[in-house]
């Protein structure tokens, strides 16, 4: 996809009109449990393998890893998105994460949800926001950002603890 970023001049605009649909394009190949996925019209490709709980040999990071530390990012990145849409300076974040899987279904083949179970966010972000401001900065990210929705919407308990870190 070809974006046009001199639409834009102002710094606090998105690069892309509100209501166009991001496409996605993926590719994957491989072998056993690990597979290479290339992220089509890029030069990036993702190594992914198996946990080794599930055969793999510890070569790259498991597709459960990938999903975890892309709603660490997704995170981040929405909070980023917010924060401009609301002339709100950010400033380093750190981000914790630890979620739970039940391998019942996904190893044996029980009945239920493969689902992770509960996934828990710590969350210390800086800013010069109020604590009311924050707490409304923090539901709005929540709100926003796609993985978050994904995960809450498939069942999983999702806590997010955001703290309010000084911003110098």
């Amino acid at each position: 996809m070809s974006i046009d970023t001199e639409q834009t001049t102002d710094s606090n605009s998105p690069l892309i009109p509100e209501g166009q649909i991001l496409e996605f394009k993926h590719h994957g190949y491989g072998t056993g449990v690990h597979q290479s996925v290339e992220i089509k019209d890029s030069d990036h490709t993702i190594i992914a393998e198996g946990h080794p709980a599930f055969g793999g040999t510890d070569s790259a990071p498991s597709p459960l890893d990938y999903v975890l530390a892309g709603l660490i990012s997704c995170n981040q990145v929405t909070a980023q998105i917010v924060a401009l849409g609301k002339n709100i300076e950010l400033g380093e974040f750190n981000i914790d994460l630890k979620a739970d899987l039940d391998n019942s279904v996904l190893v044996y083949g029980a009945e239920g949800n493969a689902n992770f179970t509960s996934i828990d966010l710590e969350v210390e972000v800086e800013s010069k926001l109020s604590e009311e401001e924050f707490t409304e900065f923090v539901s709005e990210v929540e709100r926003r950002c796609p993985l978050t929705q994904l995960y809450v919407k498939s069942g999983v308990n999702v806590r997010n603890n955001w703290t309010n870190k000084p911003l110098a």
